[in-house]
């Protein structure tokens, strides 16, 4: 694995403890000294690392580790049981072993909840077993003096034996059996020695946590007199929580959830500021559901909105804690809607601040709130959100045009607590057709949220379009139209590519967020329910492999060739791949995946049996199965940017499932090798597309440019991001300046990119011939260049920011600063394939020609896939270079390699001005792709790949 970036340290319950994030171990700074002498009590989970990815089996990474760093963010020293606060009912401590490796689960991650558990059920049986019988007066125990013994007892051998068990596993746990709870009688007459709560006492609680022990309490209190007093533990729970004012309260119950009295179905969500009171009316919320959710909205109406509870068996609190979609039912105050057709409905001034506060155009500097203001009032609106106004929504319908999302606003509260989701369905309630944009970069509501949300989407320019509600190309680009010439969106979008139509998933697969259950509510039976939402999971089979191992095995000699599935095949890189893996001696491509092609064969490719591989439309469930029975080596994941996050989840879902004898690759599992900008970036901010957080794309994704960043991290990987085809070509042109210190701090070294027109794409149209399988056409032709040049995003391209961060590791005093290093300016030209760059370096100190030259060839001698052209013109001709001392379209189109040449210094020897060229579809993606698979493999890194001889 690639050495990570040190990543700063944080405060949990007093200690230092490492960031959420996976680090390779050598990266790992020391942990203190208690942390150490705490794992090491358990060698099966010492590894940080271990823990943490385990918890990817059950959700995506990016939602896991979103809710670890919201828990973890939550904790303080001067409080640091803000985490969550867990209620273990009687029943669930019969399962003793489950219940503490759940609770041990959440020390190992730096989580610190606070425990209090019941034992009613155990109470019940030494009594019965003693001769006592219970007696319950309004549904609460009445308690003499010999039935409070035999409790103080009971509860006493409980907590111990939770303790004992969690010790047993590595887990530091404190049992706190008196000192929390002051009470006073409930009604002394009535119930005898049954306390209600009148003070907290949370210092010997913070003092468990803050020496690194889980606190185990019981539900006994005290009077002021000194007298114990049974509290029923729910009730001890809630008062716990208002005095600690936690994230979650969790109740742990044996039957994990709570349940609809007629249908019997488990419930996903309960929004108390929306339901409650009609939920009270119903005939079968009674009794002991009743008494619940009134005691649910007691404690949450004392506690912020940010506050939840969840009611879940132990074996599923990972799930209902690190996932979107959670495992128990939810219960939340919720958030009312409204919906005005003007500013006034919710007060100018509000509004005003949010657009402020948080549009992109106006905190970019692009517009102003005055602007949004009188662009506002140009056609009939109607603004949508929440009360405390963490999401609202501007929605343009003018009569007999589509409505337009102008804006979509959104805290980071309103994020975390799916508020924006609420609101987009009260739009798409009213509105059965809907356009927005949104930007590439935009951090508070990430590019993956729209996607998941449009059934077609383009990009262009940094700024994307979305819709839903409309199904052809042709009603897309009039749509467009109409548009711009009412000036209703910027001048960017046409021509209007073909629809990126997205396929929504099966009615039967949850689209792992919670939706608010007052909106598109299920029914139940033969009526719908207004008020719960039942959650849903499902699953489908894998398509079967297009050939056994037996005949593959044969094919190869008796050495069965790695297996390679393909998801995006149909554009011109993959082509360029396929290709070059019909030559592969060591791999087979086992499945390719394309919506547009389902059903159609692959051309110019059969496998290893003679058999053609048909095109299928692989569902995440689909590539989840393969996964988990191995049948896959590799995925290449061919997508367009910000589309791969949900095949990579699957991937790592059916990894975690499958044992390790049935994983690919020798245990391993299936390498993925992602050829999208999702996973570029390891710490940076910016990584819009794989809808990364603040820290940026998940830290075990390696960067697969072997010749500059090694191979063993490549051959170590499960996860390899391809770099960019630019990328790719300038970080080698500048790597060796770099290296040696050579550029100038002060000045930004300047790119200038020439790429053939496939790299802007395809389209796909229609096949000529009824029946035929669609084909691709490029996006922008020769023919509509008029035989010129057409610059595009002038400033901030993603390769910009790409070049700048990844060359910044290879020498930190450099003065190339990360994405602020490089002034790069792509251009696309009249030809297919192939980038020609030309970069003007501003150099530290006075060098030479011959200097530049050696430099160069020192860095790269041995690469077979790198040719440094001679300062000599003859030389250079007689290995048929045809530009001379400077790499020509004719040195690179059609070529595996990456070649530089030029070596121009300026006569007073601080500029260098260097050029370079590779094929953008071979070096540039599929070569530099094989590359990555090979090595991943553990094959050899050129085997398929045609080297040249230089």
């Amino acid at each position: 694995m690639q050495a990570s970036a040190r990543i700063p340290a944080r405060i949990v319950a007093g200690q230092r403890l490492l960031a959420v994030r996976s680090l390779p171990s050598r990266a790992r700074p020391v942990l203190a000294q208690t942390q150490q002498k705490r794992y090491m009590q358990n060698g099966a989970q010492t590894d940080r690392d271990t823990i943490t990815r385990l918890l990817y089996s059950i959700g995506t990474k990016r939602e896991v580790e979103r809710h670890l760093r919201i828990f973890s963010s939550s904790s303080h020293p001067s409080q640091p049981a803000k985490f969550a606060v867990i209620k273990v009912g009687g029943a669930v401590l019969n399962d003793l072993d489950e219940l503490a490796l759940s609770l041990s689960f959440l020390y190992r991650v730096g989580l610190y909840p606070v425990i209090l558990h019941g034992a009613g059920p155990q109470l019940n049986d030494i009594m019965e077993s003693e001769g006592l019988v219970p007696d319950y007066i309004d549904g609460i125990r009445v308690t003499d003096a010999k039935t409070l013994g035999v409790a103080r007892r009971v509860f006493m051998e409980e907590n111990l034996k939770l303790v004992a068990a969690l010790e047993k596993l590595g887990t530091r746990a404190r049992p706190i059996t008196s000192g929390v709870f002051t009470g006073d009688y409930l009604d002394k007459e009535k119930y005898g020695l049954v306390g209600k709560i009148t003070k907290i006492d949370k210092r010997p609680i913070e003092a468990a946590i803050r020496a690194g022990a889980l606190p185990i309490l019981t539900s006994l209190a005290e009077s002021s007199e000194g007298q114990i007093l049974n509290v029923n533990a729910d009730i001890a729970a809630g008062e716990l929580a208002k005095e600690l004012e936690p994230m979650k309260i969790v109740f742990l119950n044996d039957k994990g959830g709570l349940f609809h009295g007629v249908t019997g179905e488990k419930l996903d969500v309960i929004n108390l500021d929306e339901e409650y009171d009609q939920l009270m009316k119903e005939p079968w919320v009674k009794y002991g559901t009743k008494l619940k959710l009134r005691e649910f909205k007691e404690v949450l109406d004392h506690l912020p909105r940010s506050s939840s509870v969840a009611v879940i068996s132990a074996d599923g609190l990972q799930k209902e804690l690190f996932t979107d979609s959670g495992a128990g039912t939810l219960i939340r105050r919720g958030y009312k809607l409204f919906k005005h057709d003007s500013i006034e409905g919710i007060g100018a001034d509000r509004f005003r601040q949010v657009v402020h506060d948080r549009d992109p155009e106006v905190l970019s500097g692009f517009s102003s709130v005055t602007q949004v203001l009188n662009n506002l009032g140009k056609t009939p609106y109607t603004i949508y959100g929440d009360e405390p106004l963490d999401v609202v929504a501007v929605v343009s319908h003018p009569p007999g045009e589509i409505p337009i999302m102008t804006k979509l606003l959104s805290s980071r509260q309103g994020a975390l607590n799916n508020i924006i989701d609420n609101v987009f369905d009260k739009i798409k309630k009213d509105h059965k057709k809907l356009f927005w944009t949104a930007r590439t970069d935009d951090e508070a509501v990430p590019r993956q949220w729209h996607w998941e949300r449009a059934e077609g989407s383009f990009t262009r320019n940094g700024k994307s379009l979305f819709w839903y509600g409309v199904s052809k190309v042709e009603e897309v680009e009039q749509a467009v139209k109409t548009f711009e010439k009412n000036d209703r969106i910027e001048r960017v979008y046409l021509p209007v590519g073909p629809s990126a139509k997205n396929a929504p998933a099966p009615a039967s697969v949850p689209s792992g967020k919670r939706e608010y259950s007052t909106l598109a509510r299920k029914a139940f039976g033969p009526k719908a329910n207004p008020f719960f939402r039942v959650g849903r999971r499902g699953y489908a089979s894998s398509a079967a492999s297009t050939e056994s191992s037996a005949a593959s095995a044969a094919k190869t000699g008796g050495e069965q060739p790695k297996r390679v599935a393909l998801i995006g095949a149909r554009g011109y890189t993959g082509s360029a791949l396929v290709k070059l893996l019909g030559g592969h001696p060591g791999l087979e491509l086992a499945k390719v995946s394309s919506r547009a092609l389902k059903g159609f064969e692959l051309e110019g490719y059969t496998n290893r049996a003679g058999k053609p591989v048909v095109y299928e439309n692989l569902s995440v469930e689909d590539i989840e199965k393969l996964e988990e029975n191995g049948e896959i080596d590799a995925w290449v994941l061919a997508l367009p940017n910000g589309l791969g996050a949900r095949y990579v989840g699957a991937i790592e879902k059916g990894r975690a499932k499958a044992s390790s004898s049935t994983r690919a690759n020798n245990g391993k599992g299936g390498v993925i090798v992602d050829l999208s900008a999702d996973y570029r970036f390891k710490s940076l901010p910016q990584s819009p597309f794989a809808g990364a957080d603040a820290e940026g794309a998940p830290e075990e994704w390696v960067y697969g440019l072997p010749e500059l960043y090694g191979r063993q991290t490549v051959q170590d990987a499960t996860r390899v991001s391809n770099p960019g085809c630019y990328a790719t070509s300038a970080q080698l042109m500048l790597a060796p300046l770099v290296e040696a210190g050579l550029i100038d701090p002060a000045s930004a070294p300047t790119i200038f990119g020439l790429s053939g027109y496939s790299g802007a794409g395809t389209v796909t149209i229609d096949p000529e011939t009824p029946g035929g399988p669609p084909r691709s056409a490029a996006k922008v032709t020769g023919e509509s260049l008029g035989g010129g040049v057409k610059g595009y995003a002038l400033t901030d391209h993603i390769h910009e920011r790409e070049i700048g961060w990844h060359l910044a590791k290879l020498n930190k005093e450099s003065g190339l600063q990360k994405e602020k290093g490089v002034a790069f300016v792509p251009t696309v030209a009249p030809w297919f394939s192939g980038i020609l760059m030309t970069a003007s370096v501003p150099l530290s100190k006075q060098v030479s020609a011959k200097n530049v030259h050696e430099l160069f060839q020192g860095k790269y001698e041995g690469e077979k896939l790198v040719n440094v052209f001679s300062l000599n013109e003859k030389e250079n001709k007689e290995k048929g270079r045809v530009g001379g001392v400077v790499p020509m379209l004719g040195d690179i189109e059609g070529k595996q390699g990456w070649s530089v040449g030029g070596f121009g210094v300026h006569s007073a020897g601080k500029r260098v001005v260097l050029v370079g060229g590779l094929d953008n579809l071979l070096k540039g993606a599929a070569t530099q792709c094989l590359q990555n698979v090979n090595l991943a493999l553990g094959l050899d890194e050129f085997a398929g790949i045609p080297v040249e001889e230089k």
